[in-house]
């Protein structure tokens, strides 16, 4: 049988398309490649977006500031020292960019005014970490970002 070019480009432009599609449906339905929300909950969070704002200038306007540091034993949080660290209540957020299954909040149970997060909880790479906390009566809020 004798292929023409007119013919020979319909078949190219079809397996082009078969081979294109091919991927698109294996991406689809691979929970490898899972295309998740970042947040859960967006409207709901937006909402409460002036709160934040008040809770964030609050944790500015302390003298001294929460120090978020990488050690060999995990991520440290230090809480000003001139508070005193048993009325300290809240949360820690830990947020995976790349991967919410890694995303993990713990409450803030102080027994000195320094909290550890163990390495063995923490994947490297980029984490955002949100510190909820509530001193009190007046409640903080404290983000940072970094790379283990």
């Amino acid at each position: 049988m004798k292929l023409n070019w007119g013919t020979s480009i319909v078949i190219a432009f079809a397996l082009f398309m078969t081979f294109i599609l091919y991927f698109v449906f294996k991406v689809q339905s691979d929970s490898q490649y899972d295309h998740e929300m970042v947040t859960e909950e967006y409207y709901k969070k937006e909402l409460n977006f002036q709160g934040q704002l008040d809770k964030q200038q609050n944790a500015n306007n302390l003298s001294e500031k929460i120090a978020i540091e990488s050690t060999e034993n995990g991520l440290q949080i230090a809480f000003p020292k001139d508070f005193d660290f048993k009325k300290i209540k809240g949360k820690v957020s830990l947020y995976r960019p790349s991967n919410q299954k890694l995303d993990f909040e713990i409450p803030i149970s102080l027994s000195s005014s320094n909290l550890l997060i163990p390495k063995t909880n923490l994947v490297d790479g980029r984490w955002d970490i949100s510190i909820e906390w509530e001193y009190e009566g007046k409640e903080y809020l404290n983000k940072k970002e970094i790379n283990l």
